[in-house]
Parts: C-alpha cells; structure tokens; sequence
C-alpha cells in the first residue's frame, strides 16, 4: 500500500522510503517524517506540537508546516502569501478533507481552505515507488466573488529531520561553464538561489541535497529534489535557528503578481524529492529513473549518433556545403544530420532573419527538401536549428509585429546577440509560432529539432496585457509549453532538444516535451568532464547531448574526445572536411563501438567512481539494467610523475557473481571488483573504455 491514513496522519510509502504528515492539536498540518521506509504504524512519531519560544517566537513559527502561508507570527519562509480584495494581506489555512485521485500513480490530495476569503489551497502529493520519489504541487483555487492577488505561490517546501546542521548541496555555473557541484553547510539565516532570468539559466540550477556532512557518493542519508519548472524559480534553503531546517521551492516571487479571478485556479509546478541511505550516487539514480521512466516523451528510444554542422560552416550554409558534410558523416556511421543556424531567409550573420522561419532562396533555390532527400538517400534521418522565441529587428516578422516583442514603451529595447524576445505570454504570438513550426515540420522529413535561446531577458514589459503584466513570467512559460505540447501531439515523431545558449534551461520540467539537454557550449574535452559531472547529479546520461568538437584537436587525442562524449549521447560537432582520413577512419570505428554499448549508457545506471573535479584521474561507470554488462569510461588529464594510480573499485556488481573486465586476462566476482578493485595505467590526457561482463 503506498498511501495509508491512520488516524489524523497520512503516510506515504515508495520502495525504500516513508514521507508522512498529519494534523496536531492545533489544527495545522505538520510534517512528521521523511526517512527509511516504516514497516509498523506504530514506529511512526506523533505530529509536532510546539509551545514556542517567549513572545517573539509563537508556536506557529517553530512548527514544520507542510504548506505555511503568511500569517500571524510565522517568521520562516512562506510557501504563499496573497492579498485579498480588501488588502488583508495573511491567509489562514484550515484543513478541509482528503480524498485519492484517479491517476495511474497513487496520488493524494489534502484541502486547505481559508474560511474568510474562500481561498481553497489542493495540496496534491503523487507518489513515485519504484524511484523513490514524491511529487508535489499545489492548486490555488479561488472560491470567492472577488479577486485575490498572489503575491508568491510556491510548490512546496520539504522538512529534513530536525536536529541536524545540513550539508547543502547545489549546482552554479555560466555560459561556458556551467553545472558546478558545490557543497556548503548551512548556517542560520536563508539560503537563496534562483533564476530572474526568464529561463532556468546557466548560473543555478532548481535541484538540491542536503546531508549531515558526511554522506559519500556510495553511503549516508542524503535528502534531495528539483523543481520541474523552465521560467523564473527560487530555493530557499532555510537553518531557522531551532534546529530545523527546510527548503522553499517554486516560480520565483521576485516581480510576480496573479490575479486570481473568481472560479480561477493557479497550479504550481511539480516539485520532486526523495530520501536515500546510500548517498549522493543513489539519490542521482533515483531521480535518472523518474526522469527516463515517467518525464521525457521518447523514454525507450535509443538517442542516435548525430552530426551537427555549426562548426564547421557557421552561417555559411547552403546545399553544397551540407551535403559534402552529409556524406562524410554518412561513411563515418553517423545517423542523425542537423543542419545549424544560417538556413532561412536572409540569414547571413546573427543580425538578421530570426523570425522568418523560411529557407533562404538564395541558399536553398529549391527549398529543404532535396537536402534532405540526399540526406535520407544517405541512410540518415536529417535535424534542424530553430530559435522560435527570438526575433531580430531586422526580420519581416519585427516589422510585421513589433508589439510582438518583450518591451517597456518608454524604455530603449535592448538586444542581446542583436535579438529581442518574443513575447510567449501573448496567445496571437503563440498561434504564429505553432502555425509556422507546423508547416516546416509537416512539409518536410524532419526527425529532430534543436531548439535554442540565446539570450536573458530585459525590459520584460507587456504594454497591452489584458491582466496585471507581471503575470508574463508565468504565462510564458505556459505558452512556451503549450506550444512545444502541441507541436509533439502533431508531429509525434519528432525529437526535441532543449538549448539555451548550452545549459540555459536545463530542468524537469522541459523534460516532459524535450528528449534531450545541450548541456553546455564548451565542448572542450576536459573542461566536458567537470561540467557533465554537474549535471549528472541530476540528469541521466541518456538526456546528455555530448559533442566531439574541434576544441583542442591536436592538443588531445580523438580517443579522449570521444570518450568524454561517449558518456552520453553521442555527437559529433568537427569540421569534417578538415579531418584527415585517419581521423574520421578512428571516428568511425568509435560510433561503432558506441552504437554496441550505448543501450547500457543511455538506459542503465550511472556511477561516478572519481571526481574530475577533485582529481585529474576521473572515472564513470554505467551498469545495465540487468545488470549483466557494463562500460567503465576513464580519464587522466594533467598528474606530474611519477604517479602511481588508485585501483578503481566497480560499483553495482552482483557479489557473487563473476565479471571479466575488457584487458584483464582472470574473471573476479562482484566483491573483489567492488572492493580490491582494478589497477589502471594512463598517461597523462589519456583516457580508457572497459567492458564489464557477468559471466554465466
């Protein structure tokens, strides 16, 4: 049973974990526990009662709310606080009932109703067993005859056990370089992290761990979540003082207003987290097997090999140019073709065309499709580059529509890489946007789409907006998802690929109509190492769009580089007419070696057995879902010698089992990988991939 109630309190129990909550003697619905699966009712604790601490500190204050809003003398971070039609500006939660939902997961609702203003708050909590993971949302209903004001509405704010001084564990970077782990510990006072930029952005990601200070990749309790949500966000981590700790996530409350209208209902996104025992490695596994088992659209789908053409014509492209591009990507085992930016009207350098989704005439005089028919011919599917949220002021669209666009009227409208933003928030510009991508896709053969952004917001006004403007930080994030939505219900085929200038809108919740991530625009090897490190915290390889580029050619050698992509889905991003034929022949036969292995990366479990980011010897391992076979990817960059390398201790194997291990001569079982491990000679930017196979 994976939802229990007994008495006053409700339990909710996945493979290994219980997350439970019910309502004290004061009527407030408190979290009581978030740990180790409970296999007795009885071992459940009561629900925290609190007499506070002298005036200043009222037992509201110190009790862990499972959805506080702002009221009274609560002091700690709210999940919502709003403004009724009379300016009283606190809300007064009441428990109303619970009930189940009919869903294809177990899934609870807890109602919260204020009993002045009809505010009714739908606490919905959806279980995920088999990954260890609870989901969470929350639905503001508006019962009244008047409009409240949201002034935030978080999705959910999680309690760890009370007691400890928390490890916090979170992600920072920008572009072109992107994903940093960084553990701090958490002192008195909020912890903030966000995003105001419109996207989810290269500089914080919404995921988080929290640990004691001594969890390890392979042990400790480690608490974690993200939030599934590609606009404004914000994370408060918060060490109240009183030894207690929680953290706030949802769409960021920083210039949000939503007027919520009698009969309307606002929904937050989805926030999930998990609890494990086996530290940070497993937490990253349990949520790799939510996103690849319950978010992306394609969840059995092999990713293909693909080659994308950017680097090598930039805006130089025509037909001549991609098709010679084609047939040596053909001959190297490529299987996927994406032609980049530089194809449509009036495209010859990054101060123009955006808007205009046509294929330039002077490029393509006959249109896409012999392209793509020679493409095909070639025994590849064919990709495209599209930046549909962008226009450039030099566009027929901008000067069709220039009312269309993110702006101030009295404020000058500034580009970034020489574009303005459309505004998604605005339904016409919404039904354009379907329209035109709708007719590239349905008069052409086209497998996979790249889809980019490649700037942050300014001037973020909406002059003519029928409700307060500030609601467009939400809005168009919805408008960008019905837009991705409708374009997957009509061309189901299709694969998306989320890109924002590389790792700029990198979350759960553009997962749910995007296969695939473009993780950074630094595609240069080592530096590759540290960034895929980042992101694989949260995401699985299999939604890990990794390059082999011309970034250090020379410098180090292709079997590095194309290891180093290996580790998720393979591309290929050189100027292949500067290769010579040793190199693409060494090309070839790496696709090759990465077509036989890739079901063991992109479906199995990942394991992160060295740190590049504490080490120059780094090492990653992936294990199948049978557990049957494996691939070990190491790397050595920069260790002056003399240096002896650690043994490598394999992780997942079956103890008793026997495992051969590619270059060993003697099979070992499970326990002496796992413990005495595998002795391993590199020199410096060298790298190695390992087989690992159980024998009968």
């Amino acid at each position: 049973m994976s939802i229990q109630q007994i008495g006053s309190s409700w339990l909710l129990h996945t493979q290994n974990t219980t997350y439970a909550f019910g309502l004290n003697s004061l009527g407030l619905l408190v979290h009581q526990y978030w740990g180790p699966r409970i296999a007795s009712p009885s071992a459940l604790p009561p629900a925290p009662e609190s007499e506070g601490w002298a005036s200043f500190n009222h037992p509201e204050h110190l009790l862990p709310e499972e959805y506080p809003a702002w009221a009274g003398m609560k002091f700690v971070e709210p999940c919502l606080k709003v403004t009724a039609h009379d300016q009283v500006r606190d809300t007064v939660l009441v428990f109303q009932d619970s009930q189940a939902e009919v869903d294809d997961l177990p899934h609870l609702v807890i109602t919260l109703q204020d009993p002045v203003y009809a505010l009714r708050v739908r606490l919905h909590y959806r279980v995920h067993a088999e990954s260890d993971i609870i989901e969470r949302w929350a639905e503001l209903v508006n019962d009244s005859a008047a409009p409240i004001r949201l002034e935030r509405a978080f999705s959910v704010q999680w309690h760890p056990p009370a007691g400890t001084a928390y490890r916090f564990s979170h992600l920072y970077g920008r572009w072109n370089d992107e994903f940093h782990l960084v553990r701090e510990t958490l002192t008195p006072g909020v912890k903030v992290i966000e995003s105001r930029r419109l996207t989810t952005s290269h500089h914080h990601n919404p995921w988080f761990a929290l640990d004691g200070g001594d969890a390890s990749e392979t042990q400790g309790e480690v608490w974690f979540g993200a939030l599934g949500w590609s606009g404004n966000w914000k994370l408060c981590a918060e060490d109240t003082g009183f030894a207690s700790t929680r953290v706030s996530l949802g769409v960021n409350d920083f210039d949000f207003a939503w007027d919520l209208q009698p009969g309307e209902t606002f929904t937050t996104p989805s926030a999930y987290a998990g609890y494990t025992q086996e530290g940070f490695g497993a937490a990253s596994r349990c949520l790799h097997q939510l996103i690849r088992s319950r978010l992306i659209p394609h969840p059995r789908a092999l990713h293909p090999v693909l080659y994308n053409s950017w680097e090598a014509t930039l805006f130089d492209v025509d037909a001549p140019s991609q098709i010679r591009l084609a047939q040596l990507a053909a001959q190297m085992g490529v299987e996927l073709f994406v032609m980049d930016d530089g194809w449509f009207k009036g495209r010859r350098d990054d101060r123009a065309g955006l808007g205009d989704w046509s294929p330039d005439p002077l490029k393509f005089p006959h249109g896409l499709n012999p392209l793509i028919q020679q493409v095909t011919a070639l025994g590849m599917r064919f990709g495209l580059w599209v930046e549909p949220e962008m226009v450039n002021p030099d566009s027929d669209l901008y000067r069709a529509h220039p009312d269309w666009v993110l702006h101030f009227p009295t404020r000058q409208r500034r580009t970034g890489r020489n574009q303005l933003i459309l505004n998604l928030a605005r339904p016409d510009v919404q039904a354009h946007l379907i329209q035109m991508l709708d007719e590239l896709l349905s008069q052409h053969d086209i497998s996979f789409i790249k889809w980019d952004m490649n700037r942050a917001v300014s001037e973020p006004g909406w002059p003519d907006a029928p409700r307060d403007p500030r609601e467009m930080w939400v809005r168009y994030t919805h408008g960008l998802y019905h837009i991705l939505e409708t374009l997957r219900s009509r061309h189901p085929q299709v694969t998306f690929q989320s890109c924002s200038g590389g790792g700029g809108r990198a979350d759960l919740g553009v997962l749910r109509y995007a296969d695939q991530i473009w993780v950074s625009d630094n595609t240069e090897a080592a530096a590759r190492l540290r960034i895929q490190e980042g992101f694989s915290q949260l995401f699985p390889a299999q939604v890990m769009e990794a390059w082999v580029t011309d970034a250090n050619r020379g410098q180090i050698p292709l079997s590095f580089r194309f290891h180093v992509s290996m580790c998720g889905s393979l591309g290929i991003g050189g100027n292949l007419t500067q290769w010579s034929p040793q190199e693409r022949a060494e090309a070839a036969h790496w696709i090759a070696v990465y077509k036989d292995i890739r079901p063991i990366i992109q479906f199995g479990s990942q394991f992160r057995l060295r740190s590049p980011s504490q080490s120059p010897f780094s090492t990653v391992q992936y294990l199948s879902e049978d557990g049957a076979a494996g691939v070990l990817f190491a790397f050595r960059t920069y260790l002056p010698d003399p240096a002896a390398l650690p043994p490598l201790r394999l992780q997942g194997l079956d103890p008793q089992a026997l495992y051969a291990v590619e270059g060993v001569p003697e099979p070992h079982s499970g326990a002496y990988w796992m413990h005495t491990g595998l002795p391993l000679m590199l020199g410096n930017f060298e790298s190695a991939l390992l087989r690992i196979t159980r024998l009968p």
